[in-house]
């Protein structure tokens, strides 16, 4: 690798976020996590996740909530990143059957206040982190990616469909308006 990439990695703290982030250090990656701590997931769990990362230099931990939008600009300003990858959420089927408004807020526009900062920050490459519930129930089996008959069955799922199309739209906005392109990634 001729430089370091310089990372933002959203729920870096959470169990997949803080494994991707072990990698990506080991990798000689730069790496900024946001995570807000949400209480729904233990504390003591993701500060343990991340503590060995805590004294070096190439790890960065902002405790940022993602539907803020200016207080994540305000924490990355003069921060410049080549990928952002979006793992926050608030996940659960369950959860977001009780808590359907909170869960749109963190996983629609939190995704959306960070491809607000992608395209601000010229950010190259996106990857989100979808789930299988997007497929609901969704008779083609096996499942496609690419499969446009989605039809599904919680809150939760029909906010992660939420965030690929946004992503798909600032994907092609970002091609045909707004300068170099974006690649957009799903992680499912």
């Amino acid at each position: 690798m001729d430089r370091k990439r310089e990372i933002l990695v959203t729920g870096g703290a959470g169990f997949i976020g803080s494994h991707l982030v072990d990698h990506l250090l080991e990798c000689g990656d730069s790496i900024t996590v946001v995570d807000n701590f949400d209480p729904f997931y233990d504390m003591r769990i993701k500060q343990q996740n991340i503590s060995q990362h805590l004294c070096k230099p190439d790890f960065h931990l902002l405790q940022v909530d993602i539907r803020n939008l200016d207080e994540l600009r305000n924490n990355l300003s003069g921060q410049s990143f080549d990928i952002i990858v979006h793992l926050a959420a608030r996940a659960g089927v369950r959860q977001s059957i009780s808590d359907p408004i909170t869960c749109s807020e963190v996983n629609v526009n939190g995704t959306l206040n960070l491809l607000e900062m992608a395209k601000e920050k010229k950010v190259k490459q996106f990857v989100f982190a979808s789930s299988s519930s997007v497929y609901g129930i969704n008779p083609n089996v096996p499942w496609k990616e690419d499969d446009n008959a989605l039809l599904p069955i919680s809150p939760y799922a029909s906010t992660k469909i939420s965030g690929e199309l946004l992503g798909h739209v600032y994907s092609h906005l970002r091609n045909a308006v707004f300068g170099p392109p974006i690649v957009y990634s799903l992680w499912t």
